[in-house]
């Protein structure tokens, strides 16, 4: 039973930026930060299953590619990295990279990888705010400059480079082969309402990502069963006794939270570790539920997609 509000730790890369605001105010003299990483407040707790991170890019980043969890294993790692991104800004014309643009073989995308012509045989898509993309385990992907990016992802650290822009990094064209999933991606679902100010914006084998915005000055109860992580995107709210402002992050896990929002009410980005959404992950008085008929939850457990781990990003705006 824990109830949180998360440190930051300031990953520090020759890609990220000075500009972190509203974001964090941390000091920038040391150099860019490309990464700051949400951690659990009490050090000596078991470390979390999912790692939710802010990315701020001036440059593109590597093209790369990150095993799942059958791979990872086969390498002595616990598990592979299965990740979701939620755009917070873009700069006009800011991309990703999702997939290839054409089916290579393994030696096709092997011969690519070291003459450098992979870079251009990747999918790049615009991406604006309030975007999502999905990048299952397997998966080549790359962001581009200009973004900052939630990401949520299975705590690991393991990543196969096939490209990297020139820098004196090294590539791993074999292992990167070999953690790459061939067949073609499926269209994403759309984001969902929920109903009750939830959107559901993925659902993946290991984890659930919503977003959730709340009224100003409304109560409600989080019941964080699974693992769950809040940042706050816009607004402000008092989350399980922590004041939360743009920026802040809470952990929770076998908790039920009381979240008040602020007077110019909240906007918050949850996710946690489950395969489908959870129907009683949030709860209100009963003269603040929206209405409605029927159950989108219970609807959205019954449709196809929500089996689906192999998804491509929609055009969705906030």
């Amino acid at each position: 039973m824990a109830i949180e509000q998360a440190n930051v730790r300031v990953v520090r890369k020759p890609w990220g930026s000075t500009d972190l605001l509203p974001w964090c105010t941390v000091p920038v003299a040391e150099g860019a930060v490309g990464e700051l990483w949400f951690e659990r407040a009490d050090a000596q707790a078991p470390a979390s299953a999912l790692l939710l991170k802010l990315l701020f890019t001036t440059q593109p980043l590597s093209i790369q590619v990150h095993p799942d969890d059958a791979f990872a294993r086969a390498l002595g790692e616990p598990h592979g990295k299965t990740e979701a991104w939620y755009v917070l800004s873009a700069t006009p014309g800011a991309q990703v990279a999702i997939g290839l643009k054409v089916p290579l073989s393994p030696p096709q995308l092997r011969s690519a990888i070291e003459d450098h012509s992979v870079a251009d045989k990747i999918q790049w898509r615009d991406v604006r705010r309030g975007d999502v993309v999905c990048v299952p385990a397997g998966t080549i992907h790359a962001i581009g400059a200009g973004l900052v990016i939630a990401e949520i992802q299975q705590r690991s650290d393991v990543t196969f480079r096939l490209f990297d822009y020139g820098r004196a990094r090294e590539l791993h064209a074999a292992q990167a082969v070999a953690a790459t999933h061939f067949e073609a991606l499926r269209p994403q679902a759309a984001p969902r309402a929920l109903g009750n100010g939830r959107t559901l914006l993925a659902a993946m084998p290991y984890f659930v990502l919503e977003r959730i915005d709340l009224d100003a000055a409304a109560s409600w109860s989080l019941d964080a069963e699974d693992e769950t992580w809040a940042l706050m995107l816009d607004g402000s709210a008092r989350i399980g006794g922590f004041d939360t402002p743009v920026g802040g992050a809470v952990f929770l896990k076998r908790e039920r939270a009381r979240i008040e929002a602020g007077p110019d009410g909240a906007r918050i980005l949850l996710a946690y570790a489950a395969r489908v959404p959870r129907a009683d992950l949030l709860i209100a008085e009963p003269a603040q539920f929206s209405a409605g008929t029927g159950d989108p939850i219970a609807a959205f457990l019954k449709s196809p997609l929500s089996a689906d781990t192999s998804l491509r990003a929609p055009e969705m705006r906030p």
